[in-house]
């Protein structure tokens, strides 16, 4: 009983964090799993389901077998929800014959020595819908290639849309982000320009970042649009891993270059944040392997759940990773203030590397937080706005940050008067009472 249900309560996970939509292929071989979802999509009153299932074999060769209990469904997650309830009760021993649930074929529709099955479906019931394989015989593997398609028709019925009625919006809104961050590039570069004499060569790393996040913007808007009209992505799909994976690496580089004063306090690293370096862009790596997994196989592969956790896990690993060298020159500026007999220059950097540290939490944190919150309990019409969230978070940080570290011809922190200086020396016999 309680594995029954861990692995309910683990289905209905995958149920709300599966984000595939397009036309897909999967390979199925000697599977005894008594689920498998495939694809979740959101319908209009205008979906379709195209199902072709080839090559179907099962362990066991007894006619006898009740092969009404295995098949396909479509089913929302709070159909789902109800199935287990009466599983849980005994109401019904199968998900296939719940009335909750909206059956596609079982493979009780096979002829005699036939292998495979198609089937095309009218899903007239606007919801977000999981097609999900069910094998209720647990004596018997079975090995199936499927192909899946789901779209929506607009109201002639002549074109179709392959993303989820949530998402459909989602090109535009990744083109209209990548306009936005090629004009903060242009105005990175201008900066850099007019202030030439006093950039350093973090300046350039963050106008690499934000080029490389216009690429992968540019990438994700075109794979989806691709997408939207025939299903499949056409290349865009690996130019936007390779982004991603570099926009990533170089992404939280730039953060612990800045969290440990390299160009602004320091020209080198130190040994301890050198090996901070060679643990976050190996975690880096790590994720964006497991990221490409997650999308490209989906939960019907065997290893899906343990790629998620592998991302999940290095996820955290690589966000408090990078918090350390921040905490390190906060540390080294408490010290040098009081020893250096600069302190009003010193409060204010530590004010600055304060701020930035709370920033950074709050971005590698709350960002995830929103995200997830707004894919929960949004209605599927409006799951893009999960990403729009997240993208403006992502957008105020790269503003900050630029804003806070731009070169500046008059640094503020060496023009200081004598007031200044007693003032700052009063408040850093206040700062033991500050601890990270």
């Amino acid at each position: 009983m309680a594995s029954r249900f861990l692995f309910f309560s683990l289905f209905t996970y995958l149920l709300l964090s599966i984000s595939l939509a397009e036309i897909h292929f999967s390979e199925i071989r000697s599977d005894d799993r008594q689920f498998i979802p495939f694809d979740e999509f959101g319908f209009t009153h205008f979906g379709r389901l195209e199902l072709n299932v080839t090559n179907i074999h099962l362990s066991d060769p007894n006619p006898d077998l009740d092969r009404s209990k295995i098949g396909f469904f479509l089913c929302t997650h709070d159909s789902w929800l109800h199935v287990i309830n009466q599983l849980e009760d005994g109401e019904i021993t199968c998900a296939l014959q719940s009335d909750l649930i909206k059956p596609v074929f079982t493979f009780n529709d096979l002829k005699k020595d036939q292998t495979s099955l198609s089937k095309m479906i009218s899903q007239n019931d606007a919801d977000q819908y999981t097609l999900v394989f069910a094998n209720c015989l647990t004596s018997s593997k079975v090995s199936m290639d499927v192909k899946s398609a789901m779209y929506n028709l607009d109201k002639g019925g002549k074109v179709r849309d392959y993303l989820s009625a949530g998402k459909t919006i989602l090109p535009r809104v990744y083109y209209l982000l990548s306009l936005i961050y090629f004009g903060l590039a242009g105005v990175w570069i201008y900066v850099l320009y007019k202030k030439r004499l006093t950039v350093y060569r973090i300046h350039f790393f963050m106008l690499a970042v934000v080029i490389l996040k216009t690429m992968n913007l540019l990438c994700e808007a075109e794979d989806k649009s691709y997408i939207k009209r025939t299903g499949y992505a056409h290349g865009w799909d690996v130019l936007f891993y390779i982004f991603s994976f570099l926009k990533g690496i170089t992404l939280f580089t730039l953060i612990v270059l800045i969290g440990t004063g390299w160009s602004f306090l320091k020209p080198y690293l130190q040994d301890k944040e050198k090996k901070v370096l060679m643990i976050v862009i190996p975690l880096q790596v790590v994720a964006n392997i497991a990221q490409v997994v997650i999308d490209e196989t989906g939960p019907y592969g065997q290893d899906w759940i343990t790629w998620k956790q592998v991302f999940l896990l290095v996820d955290v690993v690589c966000c408090c990773a990078v918090l350390f060298p921040i905490v390190w020159s906060i540390k080294n500026l408490r010290e040098a203030a009081r020893s250096d007999g600069k302190a009003a220059v010193n409060l204010m950097k530590l004010t600055l590397f304060r701020q930035y540290y709370i920033v950074v939490i709050c971005y590698i944190y709350f960002t995830r937080v929103v995200v997830y919150a707004l894919e929960t309990i949004t209605s599927y019409k409006y799951l893009w706005t999960s990403v729009v969230a997240g993208e403006l978070v992502t957008l105020a940080f790269y503003v900050f940050t630029g804003y806070k570290f731009k070169p500046e011809a008059h640094n503020p922190y060496f023009v200081v008067d004598d007031e200044e200086e007693e003032a700052a020396v009063e408040a850093l016999k206040l700062e033991d009472e500050f601890e990270l």
